[in-house]
């Protein structure tokens, strides 16, 4: 089955049409949603029916409250069963950033229900996490190695699941992540004993077979639009020397004046440098990466979600899973080596049906890889060049990274900060840098 997506982003089929417990309506009031996207009208129906799917659709098309709506009205629908604090759906995300994305929506859309939710993922407190599962949650939330690892430990059981999710399916791919999932997928009920939902930006050959051999039937459902990239997404590309992109990007940002802004770089050395240079130079902004603590990344994503950094300087950590509003410019200082990670860059604007712009830099270290891009989304991407006194709008050169501090007796924390140093260092302002893979 498949529709096609213009650009009004919602559907003719209302929530209020699909005969929604009362809870699960209050939810929706509440997070101001009346109508579906494309996917959620494809999914919603067959799914409430109890039935396996296998979504498609573009980045930030409301894949994640179509599932979050079955598998609310399908656990209030149904008892608790013989083990009461054990996990009675389990959400499955690639990275630690959309597990928390998931979890955000799910604390507004169940806010009525009465469910408790259960978040297991990397980087933070290990023995808080685990007493807060041990208490029982109804809805699991997480990555595949740290579910794997409470698991393994008898944390919790997955024989009560009747409703799981598998979401960014082809990013589990791209991570490595397959082994684990089929781990987690052959410990649940038999396939006739619980639902099974599957979600990809793309239904290639891998998760398709992933779907046929651990799902129950599963109904293929596409929502596409005549391109691959968001319609409302208006984008170029600029042919600079490495020396000059950071000029550009700061005549870009002076002439921007407002807005929020994503600037996406290959490498953690990259981002330092880009936001050392850019809050030299009177901008603020703030760098996230794989390396960054992951309450120190939470923290700086929620300042920018809030506004309060304008400019987010990340890796690819960031090019899925978020959902912040109201971004204007995307900008991929360097352009992706893979062309799928460029989709998803982008679609960090635009999302929902708002209007984004999409700016990439086709250096001499990255232009080879845009012969590539424009195949994949299938047309050219419109070239500019600068305006007239764009590449003179850095006023500060980058400063250099702080030398590392020699160690002292005083143990872990000047050790820490050694570290920190030698890898690029942190902005003195304070502003950090965050990522997350």
């Amino acid at each position: 089955m498949k529709t096609s997506d213009n650009k009004n982003p919602l559907s003719d089929l209302a929530f209020s049409s699909l005969d929604l417990l009362p809870p699960v309506m209050q939810g929706l009031q509440d997070a101001g949603f009346t109508y579906c996207t494309p996917i959620q009208a494809l999914t919603l129906p067959i799914a409430l029916k109890g039935k396996d799917i296998a979504g498609q659709a573009q980045t930030g098309t409301g894949k994640t409250a179509a599932f979050l709506l079955v598998i609310l009205q399908r656990l209030l629908q149904s008892d608790a069963g013989p083990e009461p604090h054990q996990p009675r759906s389990l959400i499955l995300a690639p990275t630690r950033e959309l597990a928390l994305q998931i979890h955000k929506d799910a604390v507004l859309l169940s806010g009525n229900s009465g469910l408790k939710l259960g978040l297991a993922y990397g980087g933070v407190d290990y023995e808080k996490q685990r007493q807060q599962l041990l208490a029982g949650v109804d809805i699991l939330i997480g990555t595949p190695g740290r579910i794997i690892d409470y698991f393994k430990q008898k944390v919790f059981n997955l024989r009560q699941i009747e409703i799981m999710v598998l979401d960014e399916a082809d990013r589990m791919f791209d991570l490595g992540f397959i082994k684990d999932i089929r781990y987690v997928l052959r410990r649940l009920p038999e396939r006739d004993q619980r639902q099974c939902m599957l979600f990809s930006a793309t239904l290639g050959q891998r998760v398709l077979e992933l779907a046929y051999e651990h799902m129950n039937d599963p109904k293929l459902l596409k929502a596409e639009a005549a391109q691959v990239t968001a319609e409302n997404v208006q984008q170029t590309v600029y042919y600079p020397a490495n020396d000059e992109k950071l000029p550009l990007l700061a005549g870009l940002l002076r002439k921007f004046n407002s807005g929020r802004v994503i600037v996406f770089a290959n490498t953690r050395i990259a981002t330092d440098k880009i936001e050392r240079t850019l809050n030299a130079n009177g901008f603020h902004a703030a760098a996230i990466s794989g390396s960054v603590p992951q309450k120190k990344r939470q923290s700086l994503l929620k300042q920018f979600h809030d506004g309060e950094i304008p400019i987010l300087v990340a890796t690819d950590v960031a090019a899925r899973g978020l959902h912040i509003p109201d971004v204007t410019h995307v900008i991929n200082f360097d352009l992706p080596q893979d062309a799928p990670d460029y989709v998803h860059r982008i679609g960090r604007t635009a999302r929902l049906g708002a209007k984004g712009e999409a700016i990439s830099f086709a250096c001499e270290n990255y232009a080879f890889h845009l012969p590539e891009i424009e195949d994949y989304i299938g047309y050219p991407i419109a070239v500019e060049n600068p305006e007239k006194g764009m590449l003179e709008a850095l006023n500060r050169p980058p400063p250099a990274p702080r030398k590392a501090r020699p160690q002292t007796k005083q143990g872990s924390g000047d050790n820490r900060r050694h570290r920190s140093s030698t890898q690029g260092g942190s902005h003195r302002s304070g502003k950090g840098k965050s990522t997350a893979q």
